[in-house]
């Protein structure tokens, strides 16, 4: 029975009350320091304000292989990077909103014991002993809420921890926060009816992304040095290109998915997967290796056993550049870096060709498809015991019908006659290393814009391994003009093209996706490298 105890609405209105208070006295804002609003970029803020100590700076500025040199030379004690790193993430929350959770206090006295255990024995407990790591909300922390947007999970604390956590764990980070994801993370925006919408703190009018802007939003912001999300259809790398930072969609079996709360708990059609995201290329791959070398095969039966294998690439990239996909076409900052970035691998002496994008749009139909399956009954199931509206976005799930048990078997044959044809496609061109793609036909959007996932989709569906980077690229308002003549390819070509501001975006970071094949984790970071010394040795200095 709904009782006023009960409505969506107070649940939400006492859970963000809840986080707030969660910030200790020491960590909040001044007001007189608070930025005002009309100040979109917040990233400058911790430096230009004077709250935070030269120290604290220097910490959070820094990188998670910097911190962790840091540490195990003890020239910085753990509690005093996890302090420095309590005290911003808090800050970022108060000025971008991007959190779900906040458990400073039982960090800091993790990192103690982490100061204690080094100095009694001389030993690092792993390989990221002291390092804070962010996690996005669906990581099951026991006696932590994993909402992952919904009022229906407020107050259902996890009863045990998602696998990775208790890896993380044992290599020694720190967990100190969760951050904010939109409702069941099916939204390419962090939007929910529970904690609200985390804003960009490079533009605070535009998106951070989604399924994980609340961690894209804190990392830019400076408030963790390396995070953990999840990505089903794009929700590791929108968010990243959104705010220009790193990450890595791995294939499904390199990094544990078990025991973590899904908003679509079940669905199995396309695989989610989680991946780090972080500042540098550098972390990316220190964690990747890290993981894997915990050997996470021995925990959950669908992780694969493959030891870390570093990449031996030849002198002479083949890259395939996808330009447009005959859905969305980019927009023009994302087109021009496209275009430098491949001139610069052309300098660099590496072989470019085109990617026909024959197989999109059939791609794309099926991830749409295994979507909503069920017929919305699991996101209708978790709305229901709080009478929680849908919200905007999710109207395809309110209006799915559900397949039956044939159809999904129909749908199964469908996804896998694709992955076979993308990989004969593949083959097709004879010693291909990699493509070049946008990662989105935007930088960012303004907040509830962001409608055309398809240049990251396509490769859930065939399980890629796949970098998004911040191609050096930045929104310039008067050479980023649309072209007029250029005809919408779709409603979401015309979308994307009636939401572009040149203004509002200028000087936004751009990025890139470069996609290997399945399984080739160590190879694509590898590639991404060689990607990013040809951008900044073709780099021009600004005038």
């Amino acid at each position: 029975m709904m009782t006023s105890d009960n409505h969506w609405e107070k649940i939400a209105a006492a859970k963000r009350a809840a986080l707030a208070e969660a910030i200790p006295n020491e960590y909040r804002v001044p007001e007189q320091q608070v930025p005002p609003e009309s100040q979109l970029d917040v990233t400058s803020w911790p430096k230009e304000s004077g709250w935070f100590s030269p120290k604290e700076l220097e910490i959070t500025d820094s990188t998670a292989a910097q911190i962790l040199e840091k540490i195990a030379s003890k020239a910085w004690s753990s509690e005093e990077v996890t302090r420095a790193f309590c005290k911003r993430a808090a800050a970022a929350q108060q000025l971008t909103n991007c959190l779900s959770d906040a458990f400073f206090d039982e960090a800091i006295e993790s990192a103690k014991a982490l100061d204690a255990h080094l100095d009694r024995t001389g030993d690092l407990v792993g390989p990221f002993h002291g390092l804070p790591i962010s996690l996005k909300d669906n990581f099951n922390i026991k006696g932590k809420d994993s909402t992952v947007g919904f009022t229906s999970l407020v107050n259902e604390p996890a009863e045990y921890n998602a696998t990775l956590v208790d890896i993380l764990e044992k290599l020694g980070a720190v967990r100190y926060c969760k951050t904010n994801v939109p409702t069941a993370m099916m939204i390419a925006e962090s939007v929910n009816n529970v904690f609200g919408r985390t804003v960009n703190p490079l533009n605070r009018k535009v998106t951070s992304g989604g399924s994980s802007g609340g961690e894209s939003a804190l990392i830019a912001f400076g408030g963790s040095p390396l995070g953990v999300g999840t990505d089903i259809g794009g929700s590791l790398r929108i968010p990243a290109a959104c705010t220009g930072i790193f990450t890595l969609r791995p294939s499904f079996g390199r990094f544990t998915t078990q025991r973590c709360r899904s908003g679509l708990a079940g669905q199995e059609a396309v695989a989610s997967v989680n991946g780090p995201m972080a500042k540098t290329l550098e972390d990316i791959t220190l964690y990747s290796k890290a993981i894997v070398d915990a050997q996470p095969w021995t925990l959950d039966p669908k992780m694969l056993p493959i030891p870390w294998r570093e990449a031996e690439l030849g002198k002479r990239l083949k890259i395939a550049v996808l330009w447009n996909d005959g859905i969305c076409l980019p927009t023009p900052p994302v087109t021009r870096a496209l275009k430098e970035t491949s001139e610069s691998l052309k300098q660099a002496g590496h072989e470019i060709v085109e990617w026909d994008p024959k197989l999109h749009r059939t791609a794309l139909e099926l991830l749409g498809r295994m979507f909503v399956a069920d017929g919305g009954k699991s996101v209708e199931g978790l709305l229901a015991p709080t009478s929680e509206p849908y919200r905007p976005e999710m109207q395809q799930y309110k209006e799915a019908k559900e397949l039956g048990v044939q159809d999904m078997w129909k749908l199964h044959l469908e996804r896998s006659e694709l992955q076979r044809q993308y990989l004969e496609q593949w083959m097709s061109y004879g010693g291909l290393d990699a493509i070049l793609a946008p990662t989105t036909p935007y930088a960012s959007v303004p907040h509830g814009d962001f409608k055309y996932v398809g240049y990251t989709g396509v490769y859930n569906v065939v399980d890629y391994s796949a970098v998004s980077f911040p191609s050096g690229v930045y929104v310039e308002k008067t050479k980023d003009t649309l072209t007029a003549d250029l005809k919408a390819q779709s409603e979401y070509c015309q979308g994307a093209r009636d939401s572009y501001n040149p203004e509002l975006l200028h000087g936004l970071p751009v990025s890139l996706q470069l996609i290997a094949q399945r399984l080739q984790e160590e190879k694509v970071l590898a590639m991404t490298d060689v990607v990013l010394k040809a951008i900044k040795s073709e780099a021009k200095p600004n005038l």
